[in-house]
This record gives structure tokens, sequence and C-alpha cells, in this order.
């Protein structure tokens, strides 16, 4: 990269699912020699790393940890159920401070089994973050809930809309709990420009993501997302949007997909921050 391009980098964050085929070190390599110098987390490779190992890595690296994916899935109905995610949501948040990030995603789960109740699983969400919230702030970090497009309802997320996301959001502090922008998951949805300037409003976008919308989806379509650039969002009006919103924090490309997978992952990713420069900034 240019030093201009580092420079037109400054609010760039590569998701660590976009190149999951890197490890750690990999990756805190690649984003030096790329000129990223901001990074979205996920728990599972943390904690095989470990997180303080993760936390000195990242800070020799010169990088910053934008947000730690993920949190949530909380609609459990049983009480043993409900406990254990509530204690490993805990844990999120102490994660969360350990990397020096202040926001975790909450992707906030599906239908229990046997269950067609999504307004009292919405509750339970509700019910999740008021233990949660207040945990969260006392440890200086954020829970930012996730609307997933509806197609995911059942099984992974029964917040669908941002204005969803919003209703449960508002009912606490914006310092304990605000929302996700993920064009991915909301361009379809007419409602979610206004929907943008109400969370910008009451301060409340505490992460801002992209990934673009290709077809035909996969089979089991979680793994569908495209590499910006190659389907139907128009990136510069999001980006648009949540600047209009008074959004000026990190923008960070998260991408689930078989054939940037199967690349190498350091390719990806210089790829990935062009595409950025590209197709959301110029």
């Amino acid at each position: 990269m240019s030093g201009t391009d580092g420079a037109d980098l400054a609010r760039f964050s590569i998701n660590q699912m976009t190149v999951k085929q890197l490890s750690l070190p990999e990756l805190a390599d690649a984003c030096g020699a790329s000129g990223v110098t901001h990074v979205g987390l996920w728990r599972e490779p943390v904690q095989a790393y470990g997180v303080e190992a993760t936390a000195r890595l990242m800070r020799d690296a010169g990088l910053t940890v934008t947000t730690l994916c993920r949190g949530g899935f909380l609609t459990a109905i049983d009480a043993d159920a409900r406990a254990a995610a509530l204690a490993d949501n805990r844990r999120a948040v102490d994660e969360a401070a350990a990397l020096g990030t202040d926001t975790v995603v909450m992707v906030s789960g599906g239908l229990p089994a046997g269950s067609r109740d999504l307004r009292g699983a919405r509750e339970r969400i509700a019910d999740a973050l008021a233990a949660l919230g207040p945990y969260a702030e006392a440890h200086g970090v954020r829970l930012a809930i996730e609307a997933l497009h509806p197609m995911y309802a059942s099984d992974r997320c029964v917040v669908s809309t941002l204005a969803q996301a919003l209703d449960l959001a508002e009912r606490f502090p914006a310092c304990q709990v605000g929302v996700t922008v993920d064009a991915y998951h909301i361009w379809w949805d007419d409602t979610a420009p206004e929907q943008i300037a109400r969370a910008g409003a009451g301060g409340r976008i505490h992460s801002f993501q992209l990934g673009d919308w290709i077809t035909p989806l996969p089979e089991g379509v979680l793994n569908g997302r495209g590499q910006i650039g190659d389907g139907a969002i128009d990136m510069r009006e999001w980006l648009g949007h949540v600047t209009a919103a008074g959004y000026t924090g990190p923008i960070e490309v998260e991408l689930f997909n078989e054939r940037l997978w199967a690349r190498d992952g350091r390719e990806v990713l210089a790829e990935t921050a062009a595409r950025f420069l590209d197709h959301v900034l110029r």
C-alpha cells in the first residue's frame, strides 16, 4: 500500500472471519504488510491462542481491536441454559476488556427447540441485557446488538431489523447497549436509513460492518457473504447513512465465504483492503 492508501485505510478494519485461514500471528503480520491497523476478533481463535497472548500480539503489532465477536445467544427458556449463557457473556466482556476493545457484538439467538414465540424470545433477550449491561459498563465495554437478515430468525437471531434491535437497546443506557449496523443484513429494509438516524441520535451506533449480497446463496446460507463490490449493495450509500448519523468509527469488513477461505489469506486481506478503497471510500 502507498502512503496515501495507508491514510485512506485509517478507518478500515478487517474482521478475522474474513481471513479465518490465517492464524493470529499470520493475521498480525499480514495486516502490517497491508497497512491495516484495525482488526475485529472472534472469541474461539482468541481463546485457543490465549486471551492475554492475543492482547500482547495485537499491541506488539500496532493493531487496535475494534470489536469482539460474539456474545449473545440469550433466548433459552431452561433456567440452567440461561445461567450458562449469562456466564459466557460475562466472559466475553472480560475478554473484550483484556483485548482493549470496548465493543462486544451480540448475536441474540434463535428460537428454542419447539418454540414459535418470537416476542417471548425477544423479551428473554431484554431480561438478559438487564443483567449484562451493568456488568459490561463496569468493565468499559458496550454490548452491540446485531440485527441479522430474517432468513436467520429461526436458528440464529430473532432480531431481524434495526428497529427491533433499537427497541431492545433503548431500554438501557447507550453506554451499556447499542447496535451493530451491518449493511449485509439490513440493506433490503427501506426503513433502515431512518433507524440508523435514530441510532445515531441516541449515540447507539457501536459498530459498522460491511459485506456484499451475492446470489445464489450457498446451501445453509451462512457462508454467502460476497467480497465488497461483487454484489447488490451500494457500500457508499450505507457509509453515507452512518456518517449522516454521526458515526466516525471503524468500518469493519466481515465476510463468510468458502471461496475466500480457500484462497491465500494474505491475498484476500490485500484484496479486501483494495476493494474497500474502491467501493466504499472512492
